[in-house]
């Protein structure tokens, strides 16, 4: 399957570790533009893997294949407002699907929460911090000078991650240190590079085959609200039918099955569904 990636707004790096960054390539690389016939998909920075997965399975189904552009939700939200030519718009967080379906900008009946994003801190290999033991605490030893977070302006997990410190009791100690990336990819970018310690980041991504080997440590859910994911179709798509027949795949269960492999925690089918009544 080829993807037309497009991770938006990423800065260069002052170095760059080979071991991670070779493999985080995956999230950098852009390829050739598809068929015609693709469907155009605009889909949160944390999905990058999952639908790697569920463009292959699509594809076999129908013979379709997805051009998918990845970037920052409330960055896709924008766009679409102002007429971007998305078929279908998946975001990492539900709120800016309901406000496009809200103010008459989407298909009406198309709203669909297909997942929830959970988010970890993660940190290299070959840090000595016992990130498993020490949890939160790993955040304030000496050596973790930056820790890499969603821009919370407008990436969903980034809010998610300022929400988890609160919580902890312990954002007014590393505030200083925090470093925004424009989406959770380059969130991700910064601190597979180096450029920083530790990172809170979509759990997508931090068992995705680039990051895999690195420590992470799992953040309770109920320390931040929900990252409730929804799906929703553009007044602006070129090709409804297309995309109502990809929203169809993303309900089915083989497509659930593939991102609750990615990380993902499923809503109930049944209130999942309910979104789209």
């Amino acid at each position: 399957m080829r993807l037309l990636l497009r991770i938006q707004g990423l800065s260069n790096f002052v170095r760059f570790p080979l071991r991670y960054l070779i493999l985080l390539s995956a999230l950098l690389v852009s390829l050739p533009a598809g068929a015609a016939q693709e469907i155009r998909v605009a889909a949160a920075a944390d999905l990058k893997f999952a639908l790697d997965g569920l463009g292959t399975h699509y594809e076999k189904q129908t013979g379709r294949k997805i051009d998918v552009s990845y970037g920052s939700s409330g960055n896709f939200f924008a766009q679409i407002q102002n007429g971007a030519p998305f078929d279908v718009f998946l975001s990492a967080d539900i709120e800016y699907p309901r406000e496009l379906d809200a103010a008459g900008l989407a298909e009406p009946g198309t709203l669909y929460e297909y997942a929830l994003g959970r988010i970890v801190i993660w940190m290299a290999a070959d840090k000595r911090v016992d990130l498993a033991k020490l949890g939160w605490q790993a955040l304030l030893d000496p050596s973790i000078q930056k820790i890499a977070i969603g821009n919370p302006e407008h990436a969903p997990y980034g809010r998610a991650a300022v929400a988890a410190l609160r919580s902890a009791g312990i954002y007014e100690q590393v505030r200083a240190k925090l470093v925004y990336g424009e989406n959770i990819a380059q969130a991700a970018q910064f601190v597979a590079s180096g450029n920083a310690q530790a990172g809170i980041l979509a759990l997508s991504l931090a068992i995705s085959p680039p990051m895999r080997e690195g420590k992470r440590w799992k953040i309770p859910a109920n320390m931040h609200p929900p990252i409730e994911q929804a799906a929703v179709i553009p007044k602006s798509a070129k090709d409804k039918d297309g995309a109502r027949a990809f929203l169809t795949f993303l309900k089915s269960a083989g497509a659930r099955k593939i991102l609750e492999s990615y990380g993902f925690s499923l809503p109930a089918p049944d209130t999942a569904n309910a979104q789209t009544q």
